[in-house]
């Protein structure tokens, strides 16, 4: 890759690997509705006029009901289950969980038949990301009991659930509308029940900060650096931060938060992030998608959780 590529890559490894500290500090001084309201109604604000300068609102018409799908599975459902569960979670444990995403993708990719089919290798690597998944879920179980393990989980379902939806039913709407569009209808969504459990004093200059980057840092200008490292080095390569953000959020954790570093979370981050890339690697059964439809899709998907 190119120096600029590198810097890119490298951008968008820390951008989408801090969201996991960001959240449990604004835990800390605020109710999951209000964090998860003011992260996507600030995304939605940031990119909105680049939608509406480039008139491409109009090309939404007619795909209201596979728009919300995505929203519901990408940005309503996993902001708040990830939030809720890093009240109870270390931030670089919820990190790890959510590597996850590409051995859940994998699998429902050969469930509804829509991706390569599955080689020795790529099993093999399901097997050994889900024995990592397993392991982490294991003791993080044991202290704060299951729910939290189980909401992380789902995130990552729902994360593998969107582009699903953005490949097969989103692909030829414009990225920058699709994603203003469903971050402001989460913030609608959530509107009412961050009024109800709005704080009654004024957060700490530390939890407003971590809001403030979650939205502008972490969404709006993530979602316009991946444009540029796509571009740049293509969305195989861009990709490949799935792999780097749990190893910023896992650091982040233990070095900002002092969060513990235990055997288990390093033996899990070998077996998650190593059965990732086997599970995912190219099978020989059927031809790749066409690179248009996965660009779009891995943008779409990608820039609306950013994390």
């Amino acid at each position: 890759m190119s120096r600029r590529g590198w810097l890119l890559f490298a951008a968008m490894g820390v951008i989408w690997g801090i969201p996991y500290l960001l959240i449990k500090v604004a835990d800390g001084g605020v109710s999951v509705p209000v964090l998860v309201c003011t992260r996507v109604a600030l995304g939605s604000l940031l990119l909105l006029p680049a939608a509406i300068r480039g008139g491409h609102l109009r090309a939404l018409k007619g795909h209201v009901r596979w728009l919300a799908a995505f929203t519901a599975v990408e940005i309503v459902g996993p902001f708040a289950l990830l939030s809720n569960a890093e009240r109870h979670l270390p931030s670089s444990t919820s990190g790890l969980l959510v590597a996850a995403v590409p051995i859940f993708a994998a699998l429902l990719a050969w469930l509804t038949r829509g991706g390569d089919r599955l080689t020795p290798i790529r099993w093999t690597g399901l097997a050994v990301g889900l024995g990592g998944v397993a392991l982490l879920a294991g003791p993080g179980a044991g202290q704060v009991g299951p729910l939290p393990v189980i909401e992380v989980l789902l995130t990552a379902l729902g994360y593998s659930i969107g582009p699903l939806i953005a490949n097969r039913q989103l692909s030829s709407l414009p990225p920058v509308a699709v994603n203003a569009v469903c971050l402001g209808t989460a913030a609608l969504v959530y509107a009412p029940f961050a009024a109800l459990t709005w704080p009654h004093k004024v957060p700490s200059v530390q939890v407003l900060a971590a809001l403030a980057a979650l939205g502008v840092i972490c969404t709006a200008a993530a979602f316009l650096v991946f444009f540029r490292l796509i571009a740049e080095v293509g969305p195989a390569r861009a990709t490949v931060i799935t792999y780097v953000n749990p190893a910023v959020a896992v650091a982040l954790g233990v070095l900002v938060l002092g969060e513990h570093l235990t055997a288990a979370i390093g033996v899990s981050f070998a077996a998650i992030l190593g059965g990732s890339v086997l599970a995912t690697r190219p099978g020989s059964g059927r031809a790749a998608p066409a690179p248009e439809d996965t660009r779009v899709a891995e943008e779409s998907a990608t820039a609306a959780r950013s994390d």
